[in-house]
């Protein structure tokens, strides 16, 4: 029977607040509600940092703060590019904050982001260090237990952040010309194109199908050095994985590169038998061509010793998700993988062999050697330094794409160390692929689609012509164009006149428009996506003051946030909270802000 490898620890979701009497709107959050002690020292000033995207929030939070004693001001940007660039610059003593665990794991709704050192952590704090490294080697109670520790060190006891929400998720189908059931819904896994078909399938060959992103500059076409809401969903199109998440979470070989993979009894080792009808697109004319270029166990063991490698590239985004990899090696004895023994109790060889083209005959080492047909197969091996499960989470995400060590290697000749991004050409630069003087496409993609160009309007890509070719994977639709909007109704509006196929996210606001629509389906399911406030850790009475923190903490009210969004959103605590149920909760209270307030007065 095929194995399925499930997270860790509990799945349970916080369960949404019951509402009663009257929905607030926006017009019913006061904005000049002042419940001030007339005594207090003057009052301290925060500076509010968020994008035009989330005034919505930031009204709220600023409503929150005000009424507690605070000044604010409001530092609202229109775009993402404006947002980080005011975020670098240290311009903010709190900023809005997202994030989705797009691998169904807790160690990465954590890791690059609270761990010193990590990816995205502002944070520098040896016990919050301590207790993600402990907490992900456990499992079931222990890891609940572990992390509601964590949750307490995080928020309560020094409030690093102030979470706001969890998030639903809602989405928008054109139903009209797109079959709503091809297009899923996943939990964590970005947007499944090839999955997706038109009403009529002799459109899928004629036709575009419109998507929607609201951010048009991309970080990197790179997956390793790109981790963020512009480049997500594309790099995850573009490089095939070693598994898939389903939309449950739940940790498969379908669809991926391997035809199926085992975890060792001791959970340090983990194999993938790999498929032979994966090939690397490139783009020749504005066309994907199939280069020849089997996607191999060679580009295997390249795409994820880079992923590890802090110096591997330039600006490394997501080394930190992938540190507890400690080797990737090609396995060239069959009998290595009759001697370990699966937790399920039978040999590895056996928990690779599940309708496979033709039974394992030979394991080969070269790519030139590999034959499905005729039983040779390469076979990957990754060690993990310790029991780590949620390596598979991992191995899952857009960062652990396969790349062509030909071609990334053909372009990142600049040493890593003096990299200097005004004259040096990495691969996977948006400048490669955007219209005008720059356009130089050199990516090769070993997923289902590739992108040929992009402007400031829209992305565009095109089917691999190589990409499991007569399987039930094969991409349905030859051409996908990413439409840029970054106005939220701008792009509803697009959705109904049938300008764009489908919406990702329906405001939670609008999610009635949809449903009244008769050209539209709506699709709703569970998130892990949480809206919190982060504290800049830097130059700002609120970097050196827990009771400023705490007072910023204790001035936040959930339930405002959830009247406002009509009950489509959840408590949070931390980025956990979709994942493990902690029993933890932050209750707003005004006499602990004040506490708080005048502690920090007679601190000064």
């Amino acid at each position: 029977m095929k194995k399925k490898y499930f997270t860790l620890a509990s799945t349970a979701i916080v369960a949404a607040v019951a509402l009663t009497g009257c929905v607030e709107t926006k017009s019913d959050v006061k904005e000049n509600d002042k419940e001030v002690d007339e005594t207090a020292s003057a009052k301290p000033v925060i500076e509010l940092l968020g994008m035009a995207a989330n005034e919505q929030d930031l009204n709220i939070v600023r409503d929150q703060l005000v009424k507690n004693g605070f000044d604010v001001k409001l530092n609202i940007q229109p775009d993402y590019g404006s947002f980080k660039a005011q975020e670098d610059a240290g311009n903010y003593d709190i900023s809005h904050s997202g994030w989705t665990t797009v691998t169904g794991n807790p160690d990465y709704a954590v890791r690059g982001l609270f761990k010193t050192g990590g990816d995205y952590s502002r944070i520098s704090d040896a016990k919050i260090d301590e207790l993600i490294d402990e907490a992900s080697t456990l499992t079931g109670d222990a890891a609940k237990e572990k992390y509601k520790e964590f949750e307490q060190t995080l928020v309560f006891d020094n409030a690093y952040i102030a979470p706001l929400y969890i998030s639903q998720k809602f989405q928008g189908i054109y139903a009209k010309e797109v079959n709503p059931d091809t297009v899923l819904l996943p939990k964590s896994r970005a947007q499944v194109w090839e999955k997706i078909s038109f009403n009529d399938p002799a459109k899928n060959s004629s036709e575009t199908l419109v998507l929607h992103q609201t951010m048009p500059s991309l970080t990197s076409l790179d997956p390793v050095r790109g981790n963020d809401g512009s480049i997500n969903t594309l790099n995850t199109e573009m490089y095939v994985r070693l598994v898939n998440l389903t939309e449950t979470d739940e940790v498969v070989s379908e669809g991926s590169l391997s035809y199926n993979h085992a975890m060792a009894e001791n959970k340090e080792e983990f194999y993938f038998v790999l498929r032979d009808d994966i090939n690397f697109a490139k783009v020749e004319n504005k066309k994907a061509v199939d280069t020849g270029d089997l996607v191999s166990a060679e580009d295997v063991v390249f795409s994820l010793n880079r992923a590890k490698d802090k110096n591997a590239v330039p600006d490394h985004r997501t080394y930190s998700i992938h540190e507890n990899i400690e080797t990737v090696e090609i396995v060239s004895d069959i009998t290595a993988l009759e001697a370990v023994k699966t937790a399920e109790g039978d040999t590895v060889l056996e928990a690779l062999s599940e309708n496979l083209p033709a039974a394992v005959a030979e394991v080969v080492t070269n790519e030139a050697d590999v034959d499905n047909a005729a039983g040779k197969y390469q076979v990957v091996k990754i060690t993990t330094p310790a029991a780590f499960p949620q390596v598979l989470n991992y191995l899952a995400h857009q960062s652990g794409g396969i790349v062509s060590e030909k071609a990334v290697t053909a372009v990142n000749t600049f040493d890593v160390a003096s990299y200097d991004p005004n004259k040096d050409v990495a691969y996977g630069d948006q400048a490669s692929i955007t219209e005008g003087a720059t356009y130089a496409n050199h990516l090769a993609a070993s997923g289902p689609y590739i992108l040929v160009q992009k402007n400031d309007y829209e992305a565009t890509f095109v089917k691999n012509p190589s990409y499991l070719v007569g399987t039930k994977n094969e991409p349905k639709i030859n051409d996908i164009s990413v439409r840029f909007i970054q106005d939220n109704d701008s792009a509803l509006s697009a959705l109904r006149n049938g300008e764009i196929h489908v919406l990702q996210t329906v405001p939670e606001t609008k999610v009635d428009v949809v449903e009244s629509d008769p050209n539209l389906k709506l699709k709703t399911f569970d998130s892990n996506g949480v809206s919190y406030l982060i504290f800049n850790p830097k130059g700002r009475e609120v970097s050196k003051s827990v009771d400023l923190r705490k007072a910023v903490l204790y001035s936040i009210n959930q339930d405002e946030f959830i009247s406002y969004y009509q009950g489509k959103k959840k408590p949070a605590v931390s980025t956990v909270s979709p994942l493990v149920d902690t029993g933890l909760k932050l209750e707003a209270d005004s006499a602990k802000v004040k506490e708080y307030l005048n502690a920090y007065n007679a601190s000064k």
